[in-house]
C-alpha cells in the first residue's frame, strides 16, 4: 500500500471513529456523520509567490492533504505573497486572525523576538536532517511554540530546503575585506552576521529581490539555491554564484496556525492538519533535491561563475556567529534556554555525522 493512502484511511479512519463515539449512534454511523458535519474553510497566508512552485508548493501540497483526508470537511484557501498580505506581514496576519495559519520562514521575524531564528536555522548550524531531528524529535519544536505562545501562534515544521548557496554578487568578493560597504540582501541571523562584517543589510521579499538587484538597488542576493534562483532570474542581474551559504546549512520553513483558531478545531481535523504538515515538509525536501542538480547544470553551462567564499570569510563570518549567539543568551534567558538546548544538539549531531556521513561525502561526492 502507497504511503499516502495508508496515512489517508488510517487518518480518516480515525476521525470516523471519534465522530461516531462523540454520539450515541453505533460506528456504523461514524463515516457518514463526517459528510454532516459544519465545513471548516481557513485562508493561509504564503510569504512566497505562486511562481516558486516547490517552497510555496508545500502550503498547496499541505491543503490538498488536509481537503483529501478530511474529506472535504477542511479545506485552505492558500494566497501567495502579496495577495492577502505582503510576504513578510504573514506572522502578524495570523497572530491577528487575517489569516488561520500562514507559511512562512520564523527568522524573518527576529525583531519580534530573536530567538524565532532557532525555528529556522543558525549561521554554521544543523543540516537539514539535524534540524528537523531537532524539531521534531530533540524538543525544538515544544521549545519555539513556548516563543509563539507570547503571540497567540503554534507553529509546524514546514518543511527544509536543504543547505543553500551563497548568494549573487554582481562583482566577485575574494577577501573579508570586499564585503565592506556591499549592499545584501541576507534576512535572519545570517544578516546580522553580514553586518557585523560591514555589509549593508536589506530585507526584501521574495517576489521583489530581482528588480532591487537588476536596478542595482541591491550589490548581493542571497535566496535558495539553483532551481529557484534560476526562476527568480538572478543570473541575468549577476554574474557570480558563491557557495556556501553558511548562513543556511538547513533552514526549516515554518506553518503558522492562530491559536484561537486551532482550539476550535475538533481533534480528529488537529490531527490531519498535523499529517499533512508532515507529508508537506517531506514534498518540500525531495523537490529541491530532485530540481537542483539539472538547473545547477543550466546555470553553469549558461556562464555563471561559480566561486566558494574563501576561508577568511569562512572564518570570519563563524566567528561574528558564535560571538552574536554568546551576546544574546548573556542578556536573554528566554534565549539562553533555546540556545543551550539547541547548541546541545548540535554538537552531538556533529560528533556523529563528522564520523559516518562525512567520512562517506567525501569519498562519495569527490
Amino acid at each position: 500500500m502507497k504511503r499516502r493512502e495508508f496515512l489517508q484511511g488510517s487518518v480518516l479512519s480515525a476521525a470516523a471513529a471519534a465522530v461516531g463515539c462523540s454520539g450515541n449512534g453505533s460506528s456504523s454511523q461514524g463515516a457518514p456523520a463526517i459528510q454532516t458535519q459544519k465545513k471548516v474553510k481557513w485562508r493561509l497566508a504564503s510569504s512566497f509567490p505562486r511562481s516558486l512552485d516547490t517552497i510555496f508548493g508545500a502550503a498547496e501540497v499541505l491543503a490538498e492533504r488536509v481537503e483529501a483526508m478530511s474529506g472535504g470537511q477542511f479545506t485552505l484557501r492558500v494566497h501567495p505573497a502579496g495577495e492577502l498580505v505582503p510576504g513578510l506581514q504573514v506572522m502578524d496576519a495570523v497572530q491577528q486572525g487575517t489569516a488561520h495559519c500562514g507559511q512562512s520562514a520564523s527568522y524573518y521575524y527576529t525583531g519580534k523576538n530573536p530567538a524565532l531564528t532557532f525555528d529556522t536555522c543558525v549561521p554554521f548550524g544543523m543540516t537539514a536532517r539535524q534540524q528537523e531531528a531537532w524539531l521534531h524529535e530533540g524538543g525544538g519544536s515544544e521549545l519555539v511554540n513556548g516563543l509563539f505562545a507570547d503571540f497567540g501562534i503554534r507553529s509546524f515544521p514546514g518543511g527544509n530546503t536543504g543547505v543553500q548557496m551563497g548568494g549573487w554578487f554582481k562583482k566577485e568578493v575574494p577577501s573579508l575585506g570586499d564585503l565592506k560597504g556591499l549592499k545584501m540582501r541576507i534576512p535572519g541571523m545570517g544578516g546580522d552576521v553580514m553586518a557585523a562584517l560591514g555589509v549593508s543589510v536589506q530585507q526584501i521579499a521574495g517576489g521583489e529581490i530581482f528588480p532591487a538587484l537588476e536596478r542595482g538597488v541591491i550589490d548581493a542576493t542571497e535566496w535558495v539555491g539553483p532551481y529557484d534562483d534560476e526562476k527568480l532570474g538572478f543570473h541575468k542581474a549577476a554574474r557570480f554564484y558563491y557557495y556556501p551559504g553558511w548562513w543556511e546549512p538547513g533552514p526549516s520553513l515554518s506553518f503558522y496556525v492562530n491559536q484561537k483558531a486551532w482550539d476550535d478545531l475538533p481533534s480528529h481535523l488537529q490531527a490531519i492538519f498535523k499529517t499533512a504538515c508532515q507529508e508537506a515538509a517531506s514534498a518540500m525536501q525531495a523537490r529541491y533535491d530532485v530540481k537542483n542538480p539539472p538547473a545547477f547544470e543550466r546555470l553553469l553551462s549558461g556562464g555563471v561563475q561559480l566561486r566558494p567564499f574563501a576561508g577568511d570569510i569562512m572564518k570570519g563570518a563563524q566567528e561574528a556567529a558564535r560571538q552574536i549567539l554568546s551576546e544574546q543568551a548573556a542578556k536573554d534567558p528566554s534565549y539562553r534556554k533555546i540556545y543551550e538546548a539547541w547548541e546541545a544538539s548540535r554538537k552531538a549531531q556533529a560528533k556523529w555525522f563528522s564520523t559516518a556521513e562525512l567520512a562517506y561525502a567525501q569519498f562519495a561526492f569527490s
